[in-house]
């Protein structure tokens, strides 16, 4: 039985398609790679193929679909549990890196419902804040501070300032289920062209972790990004994210950019903490306060080194 959303997918999206065996690359691998294929496609929605029917849609080993399916169960993509069929890890959404994106859209694209619970939202000053948005400190700003929900389930903690100069008609929307960026753009005219972002582990504080249904000192992303319209900073956003509900996947090739590294810290083993100082632990109250580098090249606090981004929306 396929899904509707199958039915409408393009002629032969889900079909498999033949290895080459004569390429240097395994036929495991290719496996793997047409098999993440088709699961992006939307393929294996109702049910993941077991091994024997891999095997004959392949014309491949046993052993060449198990190691296959090795790889797809490490990376998190496929559940396997004793006495059970295999299953896609449905509650994982993928996000891509370096490219405009909207959480909102990408999760009802990936076909999971999406709604937020709205905390705060009002205007308020922030010295530190307006200070990455290049404002003056005591220039008045919007906070949008929401819960995300994706089926029902907590994702994210996300936390948004933009100046209250452009932002302040966003006083009036709902942000139950729309976006950020398209309120923004909608009752604003404004709109976010690009951006840069911080991704990095995390160790939600009490409330964060009471918020998004964590453990006690239960790991999580931690997200700081500056969104821009043109040249012009329009939001400053932070956001804690379940590491175990999300992915960040990045293509790369021999002509991307180099990693920088961020300052060496007192104790590298150690996971940073809310509490903790610098610029691996987001704030509650107020933003941190990035270390100095000794790179005269290095960005300002406003901006963090980070991955290129054209800055996540939600």
């Amino acid at each position: 039985m396929h899904s509707a959303r199958e039915a409408h997918a393009a002629p032969g999206a889900y079909a498999p398609r033949a290895l080459d065996r004569r390429s240097p690359l395994p036929l495991w691998a290719q496996l793997l790679d047409d098999l993440r294929r088709r699961m992006d496609a939307g393929a294996f929605t109702e049910e993941f193929p077991a091994e024997h029917r891999l095997t004959a849609e392949y014309e491949v080993s046993r052993h060449t679909v198990r190691e296959a399916l090795r790889k797809l169960r490490a990376d998190g993509l496929v559940i396997a549990e004793r006495g059970r069929a295999s299953r896609l890890d449905t509650r994982r959404i993928q996000q891509p890196l370096g490219s405009l994106y909207s959480l909102f859209r990408e999760l009802e694209g990936q076909g999971v419902e999406q709604r937020s619970e709205v905390l705060r939202l009002e205007r308020t000053a922030d010295g530190t804040i307006a200070g990455h948005l290049g404002l003056v400190p005591d220039a008045p700003l919007v906070v949008l501070e929401r819960l995300r929900l994706a089926d029902g389930e907590p994702l994210a903690h996300d936390t948004a300032y933009l100046p209250a100069e452009i932002a302040e008609p966003l006083l009036d929307a709902d942000f139950g289920h729309t976006s950020l960026y398209g309120e923004l753009s909608r009752r604003c005219a404004v709109k976010v062209t690009g951006g840069r972002e911080r991704i990095q582990p995390f160790l939600p504080d009490i409330r964060q972790a009471w918020l998004l249904g964590l453990a006690d000192r239960e790991p999580a992303f931690a997200i700081e990004r500056l969104g821009r319209s043109g040249e012009r900073p329009v939001e400053w956003r932070e956001t804690v994210v379940r590491g175990d509900r999300f992915t960040f996947v990045a293509e790369w090739s021999d002509s991307s950019p180099a990693v920088a590294l961020a300052p060496r810290a007192a104790n590298p083993s150690t996971v940073p903490h809310p509490h903790t100082s610098g610029p691996s632990a987001p704030r509650t109250s107020s933003p941190p306060n990035p270390a100095p580098s000794q790179d005269p090249s290095a960005h300002a606090p406003s901006e963090p080194a980070a991955h290129p981004s054209s800055c996540p929306s939600a």
